[in-house]
């Protein structure tokens, strides 16, 4: 700690890592120690950008060994993300994580239990999470406003091409993994926080027309789960079209999509749709996403002592479906899970 706050250290200075500074500078339990990237001169930048006072470190070792540092934001390349979980981990560090955490299932087992060895608190970031549409979502599911569901559907179609920040290192395989893990893992993980359940096998279908990408741009997967309920996904990169993060929900006495809502339950007299005036998951822009909330929920977890519902050892089961509809991909066969 330093100054009676808790110490944060942002290693990985992309376009992300300054919605994460924002939102760390508007915490008052927190104090940033240190900027760190592959480059020296992006975490220079991003450090004068904010007016931080601050340590630059040009290596990641320097940043765990830091003895003022208390959690450990990870926004470097994909690739890279579990080995630095993991030592961090095991230096006592918390970790908010960019997502994905890992590129494989090794990778997945590996850093689910070093954090659980370690027992420090963790955040991956599926901030959509905080999107006020889901928090909606999740409320009126609670309430049971559309009874059991028994279907779930979230798309992720996000156009991404050269113009892209990330682009170096995204399009390939080894650093940004597959199009499940490098964007769609987001709608994967809004299925399982909507519906609660588990998914037990994946069958998925991908093509690459437009071959920016080392892997199948474009995925759906259809989706079962273990209470028999059923559900499809899909990531489109190649998608022509403004970002959309589609939702549907539907039970057995109504129907969500997206800000839309039919309910015979609480709503019995409705002859239409009812639509909910609220912020929607419809940019890419990382300025648009509820990083605020999710730093605060890390805090409060860190201080409180208390692990979040968004813990690496939950986004472990998120990253296993990613994985799963990959092989799945690779095979041509229907996969089951829990992976082996």
């Amino acid at each position: 700690m330093i100054d009676g706050k808790l110490g944060v250290a942002i290693h990985g200075a992309g376009q992300v890592a300054y919605a994460h500074a924002a939102s760390w500078l508007k915490n008052p339990q927190v104090k940033i120690v240190s900027v760190s990237s592959r480059r020296r001169q992006s975490a220079e930048r991003l450090a004068r950008k904010f007016n931080l006072d601050c340590t630059i470190y040009d290596d990641f070792d320097q940043v765990i060994r830091d003895d003022r540092i208390d959690i450990v934001n990870l926004s470097g390349p994909n690739d890279v993300h579990t080995p630095q979980g993991i030592a961090a981990a095991q230096a006592g560090k918390h970790l908010l994580m960019e997502k994905p955490m890992c590129l494989s299932m090794d990778e997945n087992r590996a850093l689910r239990d070093a954090v659980a060895k370690a027992g420090v608190r963790s955040v991956v970031s599926f901030v959509l999470r905080w999107n006020p549409l889901f928090q909606n979502l999740k409320a009126l599911l609670a309430a049971g406003a559309v009874g059991r569901l028994f279907y779930v559907e979230v798309d992720y179609w996000h156009g991404l091409a050269p113009w892209w920040t990330g682009w170096e290192w995204g399009h390939t395989k080894a650093a940004g993994g597959s199009t499940m893990l490098l964007g769609g893992c987001h709608a994967v993980d809004a299925i399982r926080w909507f519906s609660g359940r588990e998914i037990v096998e994946v069958a998925a279908y991908g093509n690459n027309l437009k071959g920016n990408f080392e892997f199948d741009a474009n995925v759906v997967a259809i989706l079962k789960f273990d209470d028999g309920s059923i559900g499809k996904t899909s990531a489109l990169f190649d998608a022509e079209i403004p970002y959309a993060f589609n939702i549907d929900l539907l039970g057995t006495e109504g129907s969500l999509r997206d800000n839309r809502i039919w309910s015979k339950r609480l709503l019995p007299g409705q002859t239409g749709w009812t639509t909910m005036q609220t912020i929607l998951p419809d940019s890419g822009a990382v300025e648009h996403h509820p990083f605020d909330a999710e730093v605060n929920h890390l805090v409060d977890c860190i201080v409180g002592g208390h692990e979040s519902h968004c813990n690496i050892a939950d986004a472990y089961h998120t990253h296993e479906v990613c994985i799963a509809i990959d092989r799945a991909l690779a095979t041509g066969k229907p996969v089951r899970l829990p992976l082996d």
